[in-house]
C-alpha cells in the first residue's frame, strides 16, 4: 500500500504504526514534516519550512494564519507528489496545525485518518481548572479561536482518531461520531519491570543514587503547571522529611509545551525562588530531559513515580510508567483515572494538593505490601490493555475500515476494543 503521513514533527504520534508499516513488503510511505534529525528507514520524508509568524495578527488569530499557511504549503507539496505518480491508498495526520486543511483538494476521494488531539472549551476542562490561573472571560475568545482548525477538519471529510475516552469527551457531541477511540501501546518487551536496576547505582551528570536510597520521580516533557510542577516542588520540602536518603529526580525540560509563558524567567526558577531554602539542592536534580534508556532506567528504579496533569492531553510517560509496574502518584484528573484506579493500580490525590501527593508517596514507602501490589497490578493492567501487538492490529483494521467507507458514511465504530 501507499501511504501518505501528515505531521509537522516527524514521526509524532506515529512512531510505532511507521515502523510496523515498513516491515511489511510492498509499502510506499512518503511522511511530510518540517526539518528534524529524525529519520527512520523505509520512510521517505518530504519537509518543508513553517511560515513566518506575522506579529502584525491580532493574537487571537495567529494560530489560524499559521495553520492555513502550513495548510497551503502541504498542498503544494502534495500537488508536487500527485504530478510525479504518487496517489496514496490513505492519508494520515494530525490536525492540530493546520496541515491537512487542504488536503481533499489534491485527492478530493482520498481516504483520510486524523488524529484529533483535544477539543477546547473556556470552562469545564483545562482553562480555570487551577484556581492559582484563572483565565479571565477576556481571554475566552482567544480560547474559543483555538478550535478554528478543529472546527474545520470536523466538516471536511474523512474520520478521526483520538487515544482516550476523555480527549473524546472534549469534542462537541454532534461530532464524536466521527472520531474513533484508539488506545495507544507500549512496547511492554522495552518498558517492563527491572528490579536489578535497583542494585546499581545510577549516575545523572554527578547526581549519584545509591542502591539504599529512596528515589522518588517526576517526568514531564517540559516542568511547567499543566502537569503539576509547582505542586510537585511545593511538595518536596514535605518529601524531604519523609526519610534522610530520599531522593528526587525530576526530568523536564525547561520550556513550556502547554499554558502560558513567564515573562522572564522559567517555571523552574520561578518555583525556586519560593521553596529552594526548602530544599535541599543535595537530594534534588533537574537533569533536563533524558536519553530514553535513562528514562526507562529512573522508572524501572523509582520507588514511587509521581504524575500530575490538568484535565487535558495525557503524557505517554503514564503508559509507560504502568508498563514498567511503577508505583504511581497520580492526580485525581479525569485523563489519569482512565489509566489509573486508586488502591487498585495507583494511588490518586487532588491536582492542587501538595501535601497530599506527600501522603501519597508515605503510604507507598511505609507499606512495602500495598507498593508491590500496586507494582503488580500496574504492569497486569498494562499488559490487558496497552498490549502493541493488539493496538497495531486494532490501527490496521482502523484504517481499512477508513478505506472502505470513504466516500460513505463515516464509521460507526465509536472504540477500537483491545482484549
Amino acid at each position: 500500500m501507499r501511504y501518505l503521513f501528515v505531521h509537522q514533527n516527524f514521526p509524532g504520534q506515529f512512531l510505532h504504526l511507521l515502523r510496523h508499516l515498513t516491515l511489511q513488503p510492498g509499502n510506499d510511505i512518503v511522511f511530510i514534516t518540517e526539518p528534524n534529525d529524525n529519520n527512520l528507514a523505509g520512510v521517505r520524508k518530504l519537509t518543508y519550512q513553517p511560515p513566518a509568524m506575522n506579529e502584525q495578527t491580532f493574537l487571537d488569530a495567529r494560530d489560524f494564519e499559521m495553520a492555513t499557511g502550513r495548510a497551503r504549503i502541504v498542498q503544494e507539496l502534495a500537488t508536487r507528489l500527485k504530478g510525479l505518480g504518487f496517489r496514496p491508498d490513505i492519508v494520515i495526520g494530525h490536525h492540530g496545525w493546520g496541515e491537512l486543511l487542504n488536503i481533499r483538494d489534491v485527492w478530493e476521494d482520498m481516504p483520510l485518518l486524523g488524529y484529533y488531539e483535544f477539543y477546547y472549551r473556556e470552562k469545564g476542562v483545562d482553562v480555570g481548572f487551577d484556581p492559582e490561573f484563572p483565565v479571565l472571560t477576556t481571554g475566552f475568545a482567544g480560547v474559543r479561536a483555538k478550535n478554528a482548525v478543529n472546527l474545520l477538519a470536523l466538516d471536511n471529510p474523512g474520520h478521526g482518531q483520538t487515544p482516550t475516552q476523555f480527549q473524546l469527551s472534549t469534542y462537541p457531541a454532534w461530532a464524536q461520531d466521527r472520531i474513533t477511540v484508539l488506545p495507544e501501546g507500549v512496547d511492554l518487551a522495552l518498558c517492563r519491570p527491572a528490579p536489578s536496576v535497583r542494585e546499581t547505582v545510577l549516575d545523572i551528570n554527578g547526581f549519584i543514587i545509591e542502591a539504599g536510597d529512596t528515589l522518588v520521580t517526576y517526568i514531564a516533557r517540559d516542568l511547567e503547571p499543566y502537569r503539576g510542577f509547582h505542586v510537585m516542588m511545593r511538595a518536596l520540602p514535605g518529601l524531604h522529611r519523609l526519610r534522610p536518603n530520599l531522593k528526587v529526580v525530576m526530568v523536564g525540560g525547561d520550556g513550556v509545551s502547554y499554558g502560558a509563558r513567564l515573562v522572564d524567567s522559567t517555571w523552574r526558577a520561578y518555583l525556586l525562588s519560593e521553596v529552594g531554602a526548602e530544599i535541599d539542592p543535595a537530594r534534588v536534580t533537574f537533569p533536563g530531559r533524558v536519553p530514553y534508556d535513562l528514562f526507562l532506567k529512573l522508572l524501572q528504579r523509582s520507588d514511587a513515580h509521581v504524575y500530575l496533569t490538568y484535565p487535558f492531553v495525557l503524557s505517554w510517560s503514564l503508559r509507560e510508567a504502568l508498563a514498567c509496574g511503577c508505583a504511581i502518584v497520580g492526580s485525581d484528573t479525569p485523563p489519569v483515572r482512565e489509566l489509573v484506579t486508586n488502591g487498585k493500580t495507583g494511588l490518586l490525590t487532588p491536582f492542587t494538593d501538595p501535601a497530599g501527593v506527600v501522603a501519597c508517596v508515605a503510604r507507598l514507602l511505609d507499606q512495602p505490601a500495598l507498593a508491590r501490589r500496586l507494582r503488580r497490578n500496574a504492569r497486569a493492567h498494562a499488559e490487558r490493555t496497552l498490549r502493541m501487538d493488539k493496538y497495531l492490529e486494532a490501527y490496521e483494521a482502523l484504517i481499512e475500515q477508513v478505506i472502505a467507507q470513504a466516500g460513505a458514511a463515516p464509521p460507526s465504530i465509536r472504540q477500537v476494543s483491545i482484549p
